[in-house]
């Protein structure tokens, strides 16, 4: 609720005169917050944690479809070619694309 400053009236909130005494409402600024210094190294962690995040979702889109064919190719009995290989070591996983190229079937 808002009040006139000189009456004490009650406002409402788009009041331009006070109804009680007929004075012009004064405008009144809120003060900004002060934030401390945990909560803005909060924000700041949150909105990076939020892009690195973001950033997750190309990879992403390259390891659900890449497993998936590796599957289907592993069911199949069909042979791995070296690019899929050396994609697999890039996007995927490491330590599988190495795996990979040291299967010799």
């Amino acid at each position: 609720m808002k009040y006139c400053t000189k009456c004490g009236h009650e406002l409402v909130d788009e009041a331009v005169f006070c109804v009680g005494c007929g004075c012009a409402v004064e405008a009144v600024e809120k003060a900004p917050a002060d934030i401390s210094g945990m909560k803005k190294a909060s924000k700041v962690l949150m909105i990076l944690g939020t892009v690195v995040s973001g950033l997750y979702i190309i990879p992403l889109a390259w390891c659900i479809p890449m497993t998936v064919a590796y599957n289907k190719k592993l069911k199949n009995g069909e042979p791995i070619s070296t690019g899929f290989k050396v994609c697999s070591l890039l996007f995927v996983s490491l330590i599988a694309g190495i795996l990979m190229f040291c299967d010799n079937d």
